[in-house]
C-alpha cells in the first residue's frame, strides 16, 4: 500500500469514528458547562416567573404556594398552561361580550379578567365569598347592580393597575435574556454547531411562553387584595337563585375547613362551564324525577279508577318542589367526580380546538430536534427519542377527550389517565435526561464561534 492510499484509509476511519465526548468542561475555554447551565435554568426562570399570572387567594401563605404550584407546572408542562391560559382568554372574551349591553360598552378584558381570577367578592356575616363571573353577569342581567357604581365597586380600570403588581424591570430583564438566548442559539445553527440536549429543551420554551403572556395580556398580575363589596338588596328568590349560582365554595373566606384545603392551590382559575354543566345535570334529573313522579301517580290514578286532575300542573308543581329542595333530599343521583381534566366545550366543538390540539404537542414536537444530537450512550439516544414521540401522542390523546374524570369503570377515563400518567412520565425521563447528558456531551457544543466572521457583530 502507498503513502496516498495509507493517508486515505487514516482519513476514512477519522470520519467514521464518533465524536469525542467530554465531561464537565470549565470556563476558561470561552464556553463551559457551569455557563451553559446558569444559562437555562435562568432563562426558563425568567420566563416562567414573568408569565405566571395567579388567582387572588385568601392569604399570603396560599398566594405563595399557589405560585408555586403554578410555577411548577408551567416548568413541567408549558403547552397545558398555554392552553390553559387560552382557555381563560376565551372565557373572558365571552363574559365581555354578554356584559358590554349592561355597562355602555365599558367592560373590558381587564375586567373579565379581574372577576375571572377571584379578585370581586362580597361581604357575609363570616367573612367573603366569591362572586363568580356568571354572578356578576347575572346581576347585571338584573339589573341588580349598575355599572356607573363600578369604581365603588373596585372595578376601575386605575384601581386595577394600582393592585396589579406587573413588574417592568423584571419583563425587561426576561426579555432581554430570552433574546440573548434565543440569538446565541440561532448563531450557533448559523454556525453548524451543535446545541446542548438542555438548550434545545429551554429553547422550546421560549414560543409556548410568547404565546401564553398573549393571552393574558389584559390580566392583572399578583394582586393580593380583593375588592370585597356589600350586595344590593335582592328578594328570597333573586338571592337562593344567585348563591345556587355559585361555581365552587373552596375559594370563599368564612373560616371553613373545606375552605383551607392545600388541593386548591393547584386550580388557576376554576372554569365557570363546569358549573353550567354541573346545573344542566341538576335540571335534567330533577326533569326526569317530575317526568317518573307524574308517571306513577297517572298508573295509581288509573289503577284506582281515578282521574288525576291535572297531571300537567301536577308534574310542574313537583318541578317547582324540586327546584327548592336539595338534590340529596329527592334522592336525585348526580355522580360527585374528581375531574382530571375539562377542556372548554365552547372551544372543544370549535373549528379551532384541532389547531390547538397541534399547539398543544409542539414543545414534544420540538425536542426531536435533538434526533441526531450525541447522547453518551445509544440507549439514552433512543429513550429520548421514544419519550419524544410519546409525550406527542399522549398530550394528543389527553386533548382528544372533553373530560377527563378519576374512574375506572369507563373506558375513555382510564385512556385520559394512562395518557396523562404516560405524559408526565416522559417530561420526567427527558429532564433528568438533559442533564444527565452533561456527564459525557459532544466536544463540539461547547465549541465557540469568531464574531467577527458573522455579520451580526452586536453578538
Amino acid at each position: 500500500m502507498n503513502t496516498t492510499d495509507h493517508h486515505l484509509v487514516n482519513d476514512a476511519a477519522a470520519s467514521s469514528s464518533p465524536a469525542p465526548l467530554v465531561g464537565w468542561v470549565l470556563e476558561t475555554s470561552g464556553r463551559g458547562t457551569l455557563s451553559l447551565i446558569t444559562t437555562c435554568l435562568t432563562t426558563v426562570f425568567l420566563c416562567t416567573w414573568v408569565v405566571i399570572h395567579p388567582r387572588v387567594c385568601n392569604n399570603d401563605l396560599y398566594a405563595i404556594l399557589h405560585k408555586l404550584a403554578i410555577f411548577f407546572k408551567a416548568t413541567l408542562a408549558p403547552e397545558l398552561i398555554a392552553v390553559e391560559g387560552f382557555q381563560e382568554w376565551a372565557q373572558c372574551q365571552r363574559m365581555e361580550k354578554e356584559c358590554v349591553a349592561f355597562t355602555g360598552g365599558n367592560f373590558k378584558a381587564v375586567h373579565a379578567f379581574y372577576v375571572s381570577m377571584l379578585a370581586l367578592r362580597y361581604r357575609t356575616p363570616k367573612g367573603n365569598r366569591v362572586i363568580w363571573p356568571n354572578q356578576y353577569r347575572w346581576l347585571l342581567q338584573q339589573h341588580l347592580v349598575d355599572w356607573k357604581d363600578h369604581e365603588s365597586w373596585g372595578l376601575s380600570t386605575e384601581n386595577i393597575s394600582d393592585k396589579s403588581k406587573a413588574d417592568s424591570v423584571a419583563k425587561l430583564i426576561a426579555l432581554v435574556q430570552v433574546s440573548w438566548f434565543v440569538a446565541q442559539c440561532t448563531v450557533r445553527a448559523a454556525h453548524d454547531l451543535p446545541l446542548s440536549q438542555l438548550e434545545s429543551m429551554t429553547l422550546g420554551y421560549v414560543p409556548l411562553f410568547v404565546i401564553t403572556y398573549f393571552f393574558w395580556w389584559h390580566k392583572p398580575k399578583d394582586i393580593r387584595s380583593p375588592s370585597i363589596v356589600e350586595l344590593p338588596d335582592m328578594a328570597p328568590e333573586q338571592k337562593h337563585i344567585f348563591e345556587s349560582m355559585a361555581v365552587s365554595n373552596k375559594f370563599d373566606n368564612e373560616g371553613m375547613k373545606d375552605q383551607a384545603t392545600y388541593w386548591s392551590i393547584w386550580y388557576l382559575t376554576p372554569r365557570v362551564f363546569e358549573k353550567e354543566e354541573e346545573d344542566k345535570a341538576i335540571q335534567d334529573a330533577q326533569g326526569r324525577a317530575a317526568e317518573h313522579a307524574a308517571r306513577r301517580a297517572k298508573e295509581r290514578a288509573a289503577k284506582n279508577h281515578t282521574k288525576l286532575p291535572n297531571p300537567e300542573a301536577y308534574q310542574k308543581n313537583f318541578v317547582s318542589e324540586v327546584e327548592i329542595q336539595d338534590p340529596e333530599d329527592l334522592q336525585i343521583k348526580i355522580r360527585k367526580e374528581t375531574v382530571v381534566s375539562h377542556w372548554d366545550p365552547h372551544l372543544y366543538r370549535s373549528k379551532i380546538w384541532p389547531l390547538t390540539c397541534l399547539f398543544g404537542v409542539s414543545f414534544g414536537a420540538l425536542h426531536l430536534a435533538s434526533w441526531d444530537t450525541v447522547f453518551p450512550t445509544t440507549v439514552e439516544l433512543w429513550l429520548w427519542r421514544i419519550s419524544a414521540f410519546v409525550s406527542i401522542v399522549s398530550i394528543l390523546v389527553f386533548m382528544h377527550l372533553e373530560k377527563v374524570v378519576l374512574r375506572y369503570d369507563r373506558f375513555s377515563s382510564m385512556i385520559g389517565i394512562l395518557s396523562a400518567g404516560l405524559y408526565l412520565l416522559s417530561r420526567i425521563l427527558m429532564m433528568g435526561e438533559v442533564f444527565a447528558a452533561l456527564r459525557a456531551e459532544d466536544l463540539a457544543v461547547y465549541s465557540t464561534y469568531e464574531v467577527s466572521t458573522y455579520w451580526i457583530h452586536l453578538f
